[in-house]
């Protein structure tokens, strides 16, 4: 480089930096893997690309102008291969009086962070996210794709340079300022930066029929997600300088770069206990459950002896009340016997004809009749053609759609009433144990998907308050929305243990216990097990997909609940812990509009990061109930 060594520092290092010539065309072709370096040259930090060798490419030098409009020779070589949203850009010019950039002959540069006007996250047409710097000349450098992560790190170390915040007509670019002695009580430091809303929006598009995808073959799955992660195709225009234009919709959210996890402390070891083996001692001389709570506790801890399962069910579920009375129970039992029958008689009594002319019903039906088909039919009480079971599980979906008929059938639900079923072998007791679950997770199922979109937000929060290095892996690989886990959330990993671990997961789940929760912590726990498998692989966002998919009846049931407890653990014994996080686990409820506009005013990153002068709140993610 020729600089004397002691007016060389170098303070950040990242291989795996794609700089990309084009980004319209394939990566193949256009894309130049390399270093991203921040340094300090006499004393002033500089960020630098640097390819990984020298490819013999005849690209022309990347010179950027400091002011448009100072003449300057025409380069039309390059071609950023994007509209840039807030500069009038058409051109590179080389310019006369220049800002201090060096000139490589190639296509690395080094930028002054005196230089840099803002940074940008962007996705084009192959779907991935780019990182795109732009000089205070209103140019954008070619634009980075950490292809094995790194951009949290890199942020992290810019960050006692410099001062980031969110454009106020447009949520995914951010603004430049130094960072100097008056920086410390300079607001925009990172607290406009929405780190935590990535999600929301990225679900709302890919999410278009997501129980017939998720639970089709792999190949559509995979071509579903990544055709609905592309971005519109109407590019917009901006101009930064201009404040006063009306804000466009944000289609990628918050720069989510910047999140890092706080300091959680060692994860403490937990055990697991023995699974409910006695009933009759916890029920008084009139048959009422003296203590509901130590039996939560211990169903939670071991799960439930197969012997005790039909009764204990029951409870777990709402069919009968903790405190109710064996007589009283007697009389429930009539009494919704009746009710499920007349339910029942209803569809029963519906004559072709009539069915002909009423298409929602009809609908129901087909759908009911194709899943019963193929729902767990390994399963001896399923197997066989004309099997009794089948017919059970046919009437009793048939039934919820006349008890719930908004909601009808969705594809999924079959799932949810196999394992019930199977326990209770009665129609009556599954149909009213399938309405306890399903007051559980019939958001789940609605149209609007809005309980999807949150669940999905939420295991996003907690995962990256638990490995934000995770997190930016698979951010890199666009898979950050974490739509891989949709099928675990939707039927509660059904598809993913066998068939008697899901009779000890779900009624550990049914005792809503350490937290309602608890199935985000279950999904965080799967995905920290993988962590190995994806981190520093060749994983790209198909090959991602694909991994999770193959984990299917590979998980060890035991190990998973262990280290979800601990993780728990973990976070509640973290005195930091963001508002976020909390919300997710049932630790505080949602902020007051008061509370709310205090905390938008201060900085969760900042103290994410561990700056001393960061502040403590954040943006207002309502809990899942």
């Amino acid at each position: 480089m020729g600089e004397n060594v002691e007016d060389y520092k170098l303070i950040f290092e990242k291989e795996g930096v794609y700089l990309h010539i084009n980004a319209k065309r394939s990566i193949q072709e256009t894309s130049i893997p390399g270093f991203i370096r921040i340094v300090e040259r006499a004393g002033q930090p500089a960020l630098e690309w640097s390819p990984l060798e020298d490819d013999g490419r005849s690209a022309p030098a990347v010179l950027y102008s400091k002011k448009d409009g100072e003449g300057g020779e025409e380069d039309t070589n390059f071609d950023p291969g994007y509209e840039p949203d807030w500069a009038v850009i058409s051109t590179v010019k080389k310019d006369r009086e220049h800002a201090p950039m060096k000139d490589s002959g190639q296509w690395a540069f080094s930028l002054p962070l005196s230089e840099l006007y803002s940074l940008r996250r962007a996705r084009f047409s192959l779907g991935r996210n780019f990182m795109v710097l732009t000089s205070r000349g209103g140019h954008p450098l070619p634009p980075l794709h950490f292809h094995r992560g790194g951009t949290r790190e890199l942020l992290r170390a810019l960050h006692r340079y410099i001062v980031l915040d969110q454009s106020p007509v447009d949520g995914r670019l951010f603004l430049v300022y130094p960072r100097d002695s008056s920086s410390a009580d300079f607001g925009p430091s990172f607290d406009k930066l929405h780190i935590l809303d990535d999600g929301s929006d990225i679900v709302t598009r890919f999410i278009h029929d997501p129980y017939a995808t998720t639970f089709g073959g792999f190949s559509k799955v995979t071509n579903f997600f990544r055709a609905a992660l592309r971005p519109p195709d109407a590019a917009v225009s901006r101009s930064g300088q201009n404040p006063g234009l009306p804000s466009q919709p944000d289609d990628e959210p918050g720069f989510e770069l910047i999140t890092c996890g706080v300091e959680l402390g060692p994860r403490p070891e937990v055990t697991r206990g023995r699974a409910l083996v006695q009933w009759e001692e916890f029920l008084d001389s009139e048959g009422r459950v003296n203590d509901p709570e130590k039996v939560k506790d211990l169903v939670f801890r071991g799960g439930i002896a197969p012997n005790l399962r039909k009764e204990v069910w029951k409870f777990l579920l709402g069919f009968y009340p903790w405190k109710s009375t064996s007589k009283e129970r007697e009389e429930i039992l009539r009494v919704k016997t009746d009710e499920y029958f007349r339910m029942k008689v209803q569809w029963k009594s519906v004559s072709e004809e009539q069915e002909m002319r009423n298409s929602l019903l009809r609908g129901y039906r087909s759908l009911i009749e194709r899943d019963v088909n193929r729902t767990d039919r390994n399963n001896t009480f399923f197997s066989g053609n004309d099997n009794p079971g089948l017919t059970l599980l046919h009437d009793v979906l048939m039934t919820y759609c006349m008890y719930n008929f908004d909601l009808g059938y969705v594809q999924g639900m079959s799932d949810l009433l196999a394992p019930i079923l199977f326990v209770t072998q009665n129609e009556v007791e599954s149909f009213w144990c399938l309405t306890g679950f399903m007051d559980l997770v019939h958001q789940n199922f609605e149209e609007s998907q809005e309980a999807m979109k949150q669940q999905l937000l939420q295991l996003s929060i907690l995962l990256k308050a638990l490995d934000p290095e995770l997190c930016d892996f698979l951010d890199s690989q666009d898979s950050g929305s974490l739509c891989f886990c949709f099928r675990w959330l939707l039927i509660w990993f059904k598809r993913e243990f066998s068939f008697e671990d899901i009779l000890t997961l779900w009624e550990v789940l049914w005792t809503r216990l350490p937290c309602d929760n608890f199935h985000l912590l279950i999904a965080c726990s799967i995905l920290e097990s993988q962590r190995g498998e994806l981190i520093g692989s060749d994983h790209d966002f198909n090959t991602i997909l694909k991994h999770i998919n193959e984990l299917t009846m590979k998980l060890d049931l035991q190990t998973v609940l262990l280290d979800a407890e601990a993780i728990y653990r973990q976070l509640v014994g973290c005195k930091d812990l963001p508002r976020q996080v909390k919300q997710v686990l049932g630790l505080c409820g949602p902020p007051s509009p008061a509370e709310e506009s205090s905390d938008s005013q201060s900085s969760e990153s900042e103290r994410l990061l561990g700056q001393a002068e960061g502040g403590a709140a954040s943006s207002h993610v309502p809990s899942y109930p």
